[in-house]
């Protein structure tokens, strides 16, 4: 108690020392802070409505402007345990560290979202009520894993400790991975519901044209965004299965009961997808409006030989063709959020060049948020020679940044740049990732809110933190905190700038410590809401050391 009687006492004779000097110092040139030479900003000292417990910064009112967005994800695949856990007969805290690997690795890459595949095969990585566990978390589907912990709510937070977003991946129709459904689980939809089945190829798929199918995977997703808090709802490419030459894929009986009168099989088929992408859209935003809702198709939408408005590609099979996903009247009617084209393949591939394809995306945006989806796993492992260089997927990105309207990419998948092209992702980072950006602004009809409230800098640690009069709002997510040397760095958030984004709990509400303060002048403040926008940010300029430590 001694000890810290003796701390007080020095914090408020330090303040009373502090105070008597503003009343006798006159000011001179060397105590006043003069910005750079190349800064014609004129900030003038914002009144914070505070009394400073301790003199050692000043607010100030400068505008800083936006800061800079870009997506920067990738994939997290599960299922045959590409990426994520590793094995699934290892401990569960085997993987969670595992897990905490990845995520650390892109964190330090700058990235700022991970897509994790929450749903395989008609399975999950939660405890649901109309799915088994997957197998490939426990070995065995439907066995549940060793644990007390829900696994999901787990990587969620991890990830949003690292100021990560988490975009749960589902894939909705795909229910086998195989034909051998003798290690299914009691509780699988294939043992519950065979009607629901069509086989086709090597797989069981669910049958997109009934309606019951429809909404059992609303209530699928629904489970997760009702229960979950996460960032994204995310489809991949799996539609209608692929087509395998010469295998049918036999929804005749379907197509007889609710095909309408005069419509074309392809026609209904579309129409099918159509309605489950519509109505999962319009459950998320009435259950939880900022959830997003993302797509990422086959990066051929039409080939211009069968549409004029198609691209100039000759891929074998595509999104409206084969896969029955007719992603362009998904963005015309504001049914997603964000589409991520997977555009694996190498700039100037004769069939579907990447240089074609990110033009023509770039073309047919219809106001929805675009990113690429680049694939670092075919480096040094595909028949196309333009993979062997390191530098093909740090060009495509290249690409990405300087064309109209995209506004991110996407890497599948993580194994591939955290195993065994480390090369290729230090090149991204040092080429176009150097710097930390913040996830895209996705709902920009959402008006930015204000704290309310100016918080004061106090001692804390090794340095200072913030401390606010009241608890932030619950609607703010992640705190921001950038500090710099200069204002001139600071305003351009780039070159010496050091960023935080904290995620704020019930902890944190109140106070936040500030990390790599020393020797950083001015340091700012905003918030995130949970719609992903900013707070004005608030800036302070640090003026003194603060005490930390009393002998």
């Amino acid at each position: 108690m001694k000890k810290y009687r003796i701390f007080y006492l020095s914090i408020i004779l330090f303040a009373m020392m502090g105070m008597q000097s503003c009343k006798t110092a006159k000011p001179t040139a060397e105590n006043k802070t003069n910005p750079p030479t190349n800064d014609t900003s004129h900030p003038k000292e914002a009144n914070s409505g505070i009394s400073n417990p301790i003199p050692f910064y000043k607010p100030m009112e400068v505008d800083l402007g936006p800061s800079p967005r870009e997506f920067r994800g990738v994939w997290i695949a599960t299922v045959a345990n590409i990426d994520w856990p590793t094995s699934p007969a290892d401990l569960y805290s085997k993987q969670k560290e595992d897990f905490i690997k990845l995520l650390d690795y892109y964190k330090s890459l700058n990235f700022n979202a991970v897509i994790v595949q929450v749903r395989t095969a008609g399975d999950a990585f939660y405890p649901s009520k109309y799915s088994p566990w997957s197998k490939y978390l426990t070995g065995k589907q439907g066995q549940k894993p060793n644990t007390l912990e829900d696994p999901l709510s787990w990587m969620i937070l991890e990830s949003h400790k690292r100021g990560l977003e988490f975009h749960a991946w589902f894939n909705p129709y795909r229910a086998t991975m195989t034909l051998d459904t003798e290690e299914l689980s009691p509780s699988h939809d294939f043992v519950k519901h065979p009607e629901w089945m069509i086989k086709y190829a090597t797989k069981y798929y669910y049958n997109p044209g009934l309606p019951e199918v429809r909404a059992h995977l609303l209530e699928i997703i629904n489970e997760v965004v009702q229960n979950y808090n996460i960032d994204a709802i995310h489809f991949d490419d799996y539609f209608y299965p692929y087509k395998v030459e010469k295998v049918k894929f036999d929804d005749a009986a379907s197509f007889k009961k609710y095909g309408k009168p005069g419509q074309k099989l392809d026609d209904w088929r579309r129409e099918n997808v159509n309605l489950l992408v519509k109505e999962v859209n319009e459950n998320i935003k009435a259950h939880k409006p900022w959830v997003q809702f993302g797509i990422s198709p086959f990066g051929v939408w039409r080939n211009i030989d069968k549409d004029p408005t198609g691209s100039k590609t000759r891929a074998g099979q595509t999104n409206y063709d084969d896969l029955y996903a007719d992603v362009i009247t998904w963005m015309k009617n504001g049914w997603i959020d964000y589409l991520i084209p997977q555009l694996y393949w190498s700039m100037d591939y004769e069939l579907a060049s990447h240089r074609i394809l990110i033009d023509w995306w770039s073309k047919n945006s219809y106001n929805t948020k675009i990113y690429i989806g680049n694939g670092p796993y075919k480096v040094r492992d595909n028949a196309d020679k333009a993979w062997d260089n390191p530098m093909e997927i740090s060009n495509q990105v290249g690409l990405s940044k300087i064309t109209p309207n995209i506004s991110g990419n996407a890497y599948f998948s993580a194994k591939s740049m955290f195993v065994k092209n480390k090369d290729v992702a230090d090149l991204l980072h040092k080429n176009h990732y150097h710097f930390a950006a913040l996830p895209p602004d996705v709902f920009t009809n959402q008006e930015n809110e204000s704290i309310g409230q100016v918080p004061i800098l106090i001692p804390h640690g090794d340095g200072f933190a913030f401390q606010f009069e009241q608890s932030l709002q619950p609607d703010f997510r992640f705190a921001l905190i950038y500090t710099a040397p200069t204002l001139s760095d600071l305003q351009k958030r780039q070159e010496n700038v050091f960023l935080q984004r904290i995620y704020l709990d019930e902890s944190n509400r109140m106070l936040l410590p500030v990390l790599n303060s020393i020797s950083q002048k001015y340091i700012a403040i905003s918030f995130l809401d949970r719609f992903g926008k900013e707070s004005k940010p608030q800036v302070f300029e640090i003026q003194a050391n603060p005490i930390t430590q009393i002998p």
